[in-house]
Formats: structure tokens, C-alpha cells, sequence
């Protein structure tokens, strides 16, 4: 009698068997799928994903290496491919199903380009892996092409929804597999899955807080201003869904107020959950910090997905709910939404079908980079019009991206939420702008002076040798080395964390404080500073840095933005042409008003205008139906050419040490991230070729402690020029 033919085996011997696996995987295949007309491709997916386990040579394989017993080895060739028989099974029943063929085809390693998988599937030795599969007797209810499975639907979609609907497919399967197995290996990561709060339950606890925190709040303007854009939004939550903007000034409360209207709308419209997605990890950090302490005991409900997630607060339903994105609420970067969107590996997609029915707030979302604005806004866009989600475009500086001339593929319509009678950028008016009145550059020796006069102020510079060079010639001025602060990405997180405290601890006790900081201090950081100097810049760049300026309106009079022109020039891209765009803009409107949203309509026309928009030409790639190639060219941040590395800074010893003694792990991996910085790749291949820096468990590259206090530097981080120039004091020590 044949054994019963298998598709996993735990450590233990337990067997499971491939017939379950697949009717497993078919089911909740079709019950992810976020479509109806996808439900019964889905559930063909599932039954047929793992068809070629049934070949002799897996079976063989599996039942010796687990101690079964088995018959004799099969004759003819061993290939391990399991998957593309399924996808030829998919093929025979219809040849117009290739995005369910592709779907199976790519379950493991990833959707391929469409010459790729043609490719694949008539290579020679291909179709004998499915006829090998069928001669062991697969059961013929898993043969049979399940009732309703129709190539109608996938007619009538375009090119671009098609691919995208491929990808939804693809997600379904990815993750009912990967689940249907963990359920096998590990049955308790299955109960710690289960969140056991619903989005009524957060709506009502965030609700009742708001209540609290308003009552017991003096009545300043900027109070009030507060309560009637909080107001506005939520009698507007039970709106039809769609695009939705949320244009509130710096200090409006946008955090809350945004939660606030997606919990109520996601209710209103039965939407699954709400996913946030910012373009920094640090404002992830603590606008997940805002929304636990808003929703208390329920605060367990929101999972944060990100590269820097500390390991002391991260919960085991963040880790696994991460994976999927299974959760109420999702609080994500930027670049994990939009690649996400575009991605073609199974880890990377299987969250995408948890996207669809969602409510997804774009905070700070003029960080957009134009030459990916239009296959980010196609994306939306299906995910609005195809499988229920609403947007909410959320920030002080919107980015106009409604559809016009010079953006025919911006949305076709967005509902503001705050009505124009509120007023509030005019009521919030807390900073005078101070224009440059002269086109020469502003010497760093005149500028520091200028800064050692003030007792409370920042200063948002370029580049980070600026930075340096400025907070060093600030602290000739005042009389002592580390008197100023600096901010730059030269700084793993862990450092730049305990300047923050830093700098609210000088403020509690009354004490100067003078920070210079690159741009990343511009979305979101909580500071607040009497006076702000910003070179000159992009009109968001610099509205944000205003954000930074008499934040909280404490100030008797207004605070004060000190637009000046640096003596370096931003870095050539999108933060040059923004300082064009702006210095036009400032030629053609004298009197522009850096606080009126229409001074950024005009703004964003120009700077859109001006960019090409689907730079990578990507959308081409899409029709042609080429996800790898598409996955490979869609980045938010072009990472290539740069590699982290760890830094010498207070608290990563212990998880180094724990790293090369017992391994990689996701904790200890996470924990390393608060102590990275970015550097150019080649730049680190050439530290270890040199061996100043060294590898960890081949996975994580680092600088040793001999590097503290040289090439990393306790106020500016690291300086990349000194690595290799060791510590004397730690070589004399040993």
C-alpha cells in the first residue's frame, strides 16, 4: 500500500500530510483573498501551490531524511522544484490563469517577470515534473478545477490592475501557506496571534481620552483650534470612502485627530484596520508611544513595524503580527507601505492582502519623492477604487496631489476634512518668517555669532559636515567644547535618543540651549525653540523647520524662522530643485505667506511640474508585467550603495557579545539597530579589508570600542575620516 504522501515533518516525526496541507492553504487562501472574483482562484492557488510534493523524489527525500520508511529510490533525475508543476496543473486547466500559474510558480522564491516565467515553464524537463506529480496519484478532487474559476473577470481589468491583482493573489498564497505551516511546526504562535481587540474598542477607549485631555486643557487657541479640528474630522468619519486630506499647522494635534477620524471611519465603512505609515522611524517611535498611552490597557493592539524597534518593549504579538500586518493597528514607515506595494518576495508580500480594506494615514506625506509619484499614486489608487481602503494624505504642508495638468495622475478627488471656517492656520500663527535680504551666502563665522547671542535655538543646516563645522565654531563662542548640541544621521538612534532628553532636561532647568542639526529634525521631532535658523531650502523644509519654532505657542510674541543662504549648496536632487522651485516662487510672490496652504499648491505644481515623475519607468515595467524588475527599481531610499554599520556607542557591548557567542536573532538584531549608522558600502568593504572593521556572525559588520571617542565622537557621532585612528587610551589598557 503507498503511504499517504507527505509535505512537512516536525524534529519529532509528526507527519503532515501534503493532502491537508493543501486543502488547508486553498481555504485560507480564499479567505484572504480581498476580492470575490479572486476567491476561487485563490482556493485553486492553495489546492495546487505544492502539487509537485507529490513526485516520487520528494516524497522519497522527505520520508528518508525523517526516518520513514519508504520504497525504492525513483529512477531519472532528482530536481527539488515543487513548484512549478502547479503552475503548468494551473497552465492545462486554462492558459489565460498565468497570474494564478505565477502566483504558484513564485511561492517561494518570488513573482517573476512574465519572460521568466514563460521561460520557466517550456524550459525542457519542466512538464515531466508535473506528469511524474500526476503519476503518483494525486487525489482528483485536488485535480479538478474548482467550481466557478473564471478567466472573465481578469479580461476586463487593464494592465496595471491585472499586475496589481496579481499580486494580491500572490499575497494570499504566501501567507496561507507560511501560516498553514507554522500551525503545523508551531501550534502556539497561532494563539499568540490573537489580538482580542476590535476597532470599535479602540474608537470608543481613544475617544474617551480625547474627552479627558481636552477637558482638563486650559483654554489657549491653540486648545481650541484643537478641539474644532477634532470636532470637523469626526462628523466627517462617516463619510463614503475614498482620498481624504487632513491639513492641520504644526501643533494642531494631527496625531490624535488623524487616529481619531480613521478609527471612525474604519467603523463606519467596515474597514479591517488602520495602517499609519511615517517616513521616520523616530516620529514612529513616538507617535506609537502617543497612541499607547492614549489607548491604556488596550494599547497592546498597536504593533509597529520597523528597523528599530526596541527590543524591550517589543511584545511577542509585535513580532509575529509584523509579519502579516494581522492587527488593528499598523504604525509603519513609508518604505514599508509603498514597497510593499511593489514588492515580489513571499516575506515582503505577504502583508499586501491586510493592506486592502484598510483606512492608510500618510503622515508627513510631502516626503514623497517625486520621480515615484506616479506609480505610488496608481497604487493608491487601485487600492481605493479595488479593494476598499480610504487615504488620508496628513500633513501642514500638503503636497497637492489631486489630479491637475501637471499631475493628470493625481487623485481624482480629495475631500479635506477641516473646513476653511476653522481658520487654523491663521489662528496658529505662532512664528514670523525673517527672509534672507541679500543672495550672498551667509558666512558660518558671522552665523555663529549670530547663534552664541541667543539662549534658546536651533540651527538646520545642509549637510553634516555644516553641522560640524557650525556647532564647532558656536562652542569657541560660548566658552566650552559640548556647550552646543548637534543632531545628524552620523548618530546611531541610541545617541541621538539621549540628545533629545537632553535637550528638555537644559530647558526644565532653565539652562541655554543652542542644537545644530541636519534636516532630520524636521518631521515630527517634538522640539521647540524661541528662535530657528534654516538655510534656505524647499518651502516644506522650511514650513517644517518652522514647526520646530514657538511649537507650543508659550511664547509672549511670535517666535522666529531665520531663513538664511548657506555657504554649501543642498545635495544635487530633489533638495536642489526644491531650493529653485523656492527661490522662484519668492521672485514671482514677494509677500509669499510660508503658512497659507495655497503658497504649497503653487509649490508643489512647480516642483511636480518640474520632475519626472515616474523617473524609472517603472509603470512600463508594471505592463509588461516584470515584478522582479519592478521590485528591483521601486525604492524609497536607494540603499545600494550604502551598508550599515555598528558604532562604539554606551550599551551595544552586551548585544554584540550575546551576537557572536550565540548567533543572529531578531531581538538581538533589532537591539543593533538603535547603534547603526549609514555609510557608503564600498567605504565599509573597505574597513574590513583593512580589518578596522569586523564582521559578527557573517551577518552584522562593527567598529570596536578602539574606535570610541576618535572615529566615533561623543557629539557629532561617527567621522567616517578617523576610522582606523585608534584610541590610545584603549590600546594602553589592552
Amino acid at each position: 500500500m503507498t503511504p499517504e504522501p507527505l509535505a512537512h515533518v516536525t524534529r519529532t516525526g509528526r507527519p503532515h500530510l501534503l493532502r491537508e496541507h493543501l486543502e488547508a492553504v486553498g481555504s485560507l487562501a480564499a479567505e484572504f483573498a480581498p476580492r470575490e472574483d479572486m476567491k476561487v482562484p485563490a482556493l485553486a492557488t492553495g489546492r495546487w501551490h505544492d502539487l509537485g510534493k507529490y513526485r516520487g523524489h520528494f516524497q522519497y527525500r522527505i520520508r528518508t531524511e525523517n526516518g520513514f520508511e519508504a520504497h525504492l529510490e525513483p529512477e531519472g533525475g532528482g530536481d527539488k522544484d515543487h513548484s512549478t508543476a502547479g503552475a503548468l496543473w494551473a497552465l492545462r486547466a486554462e492558459a489565460a490563469l498565468f497570474p494564478v500559474a505565477m502566483a504558484i510558480a513564485g511561492h517561494h522564491g518570488g513573482l517573476s517577470d512574465m519572460e521568466k516565467f514563460k521561460e520557466r515553464v517550456q524550459r525542457p524537463g519542466k512538464k515531466a515534473l508535473l506528469e511524474e506529480a500526476l503519476a503518483q496519484g494525486v487525489p482528483q478532487d485536488l485535480q479538478t478545477t474548482p467550481t466557478g474559476l473564471s478567466v472573465a473577470p481578469l479580461l476586463t481589468l487593464s494592465r496595471h490592475r491585472l499586475e496589481f491583482w496579481t499580486r494580491m493573489l500572490f499575497s494570499s498564497l504566501c501567507d496561507a501557506d507560511f501560516l498553514d505551516t507554522e500551525r503545523f511546526f508551531d501550534e502556539g504562535r497561532e494563539a499568540e496571534r490573537r489580538v482580542g481587540v476590535t476597532l470599535e474598542q479602540l474608537s470608543d477607549g481613544l475617544r474617551a481620552y480625547l474627552d479627558r485631555k481636552q477637558s482638563g486643557a486650559p483654554d489657549t487657541v491653540v486648545n481650541q483650534v484643537r478641539r474644532e479640528v477634532l470636532s470637523s474630522v469626526l462628523a466627517a468619519a462617516p463619510s463614503a470612502s475614498g482620498v481624504f486630506s487632513l491639513t492641520v499647522p504644526t501643533g494642531g494635534g494631527k496625531t490624535l485627530t488623524s487616529m481619531a477620524f480613521a478609527l471612525e471611519h474604519a467603523r463606519a465603512r467596515g474597514q479591517r484596520r488602520v495602517i499609519v505609515a511615517i517616513p521616520y522611524t523616530s516620529i514612529i517611535e513616538q507617535s506609537a508611544a502617543v497612541y499607547r498611552e492614549a489607548f491604556g490597557e488596550l494599547g497592546h493592539a498597536v504593533i509597529e513595524h520597523h528597523s528599530a524597534v526596541d527590543p524591550r518593549r517589543e511584545t511577542a504579538l509585535n513580532r509575529v503580527a509584523s509579519e502579516n500586518w494581522d492587527a488593528p493597528v499598523i504604525v509603519t514607515t513609508t518604505v514599508q507601505l509603498l514597497e510593499s506595494l511593489f514588492a515580489n518576495r513571499p516575506a515582503a508580500c505577504r502583508k499586501l492582502h491586510n493592506i486592502a480594506h484598510s483606512v492608510i494615514v500618510l503622515d508627513e506625506a510631502q516626503t514623497l519623492p517625486p520621480s515615484l509619484l506616479t506609480a505610488i499614486l496608481d497604487g493608491l489608487k487601485t487600492l481605493v477604487e479595488d479593494y476598499g481602503c480610504s487615504v488620508v494624505i496628513c500633513t501642514a504642508t500638503q503636497p497637492a496631489l489631486g489630479r491637475r495638468p501637471e499631475l493628470p495622475e493625481g487623485f481624482a478627488s480629495i475631500r479635506e476634512l477641516v473646513p476653511p471656517e476653522v481658520r487654523a492656520f491663521e489662528r496658529l500663527r505662532r512664528v514670523q518668517v525673517c527672509w534672507p535680504t541679500r543672495r550672498e551666502p551667509t558666512p558660518y563665522a558671522e552665523l555663529a555669532e549670530a547663534v552664541a547671542r541667543e539662549q534658546d535655538v536651533l540651527v538646520v543646516v545642509h549637510r553634516r559636515d555644516d553641522a560640524r563645522k557650525l556647532c564647532a565654531l558656536v562652542d569657541g563662542l560660548v566658552g566650552g567644547e559640548g556647550k552646543t548640541l548637534h543632531l545628524s544621521a552620523l548618530m546611531c538612534p541610541e545617541h541621538r535618543s539621549v540628545v533629545l532628553a537632553d535637550i528638555k532636561e537644559r530647558k526644565r532647568r532653565g539652562e541655554p540651549v543652542r542644537l545644530v542639526a541636519t534636516q532630520l529634525v524636521e518631521a515630527g521631532v517634538d522640539l521647540d525653540f524661541r528662535v530657528v535658523y534654516r538655510s534656505m531650502a524647499g518651502l516644506d523644509a522650511l514650513a517644517q523647520a518652522a514647526g520646530r519654532c514657538n511649537r507650543e505657542g508659550l511664547l509672549d510674541g511670535l517666535g522666529e524662522l531665520r531663513i538664511y543662504e548657506a555657504e554649501t549648496a543642498p545635495p544635487v536632487g530633489v533638495l536642489r530643485a526644491a531650493v529653485d522651485v523656492t527661490r522662484a516662487l519668492r521672485v514671482q510672490r514677494p509677500d509669499l505667506d510660508l503658512f497659507a496652504p495655497e503658497s504649497f499648491r503653487f509649490y508643489f505644481e512647480r516642483l511636480f511640474a518640474n520632475a519626472n515623475r515616474d523617473g524609472k519607468a517603472i509603470q512600463e515595467l508594471r505592463k509588461e508585467l516584470r515584478f522582479e524588475a519592478v521590485a528591483g527599481t521601486f525604492k524609497l531610499v536607494e540603499d545600494e550603495w550604502s551598508a550599515p554599520v555598528v558604532v562604539p556607542y554606551s550599551g551595544c557591548e552586551p548585544w554584540l557579545e550575546e551576537l557572536m557567542k550565540v548567533g543572529p536573532s531578531r531581538e538581538r538584531l533589532r537591539a543593533l539597530q538603535r547603534f547603526t549608522v549609514t555609510v557608503p558600502r564600498k567605504v565599509l568593504e573597505s574597513w574590513v579589508e583593512r580589518k578596522w572593521a569586523q564582521v559578527a556572525s557573517e551577518t552584522v559588520v562593527f567598529l570596536g570600542p578602539e574606535h570610541r571617542g576618535t572615529a566615533y565622537d561623543p557629539t557629532f557621532g561617527l567621522m567616517p575620516e578617523k576610522v582606523g585612528i585608534l584610541d590610545p587610551g584603549v590600546l594602553i589598557t589592552g
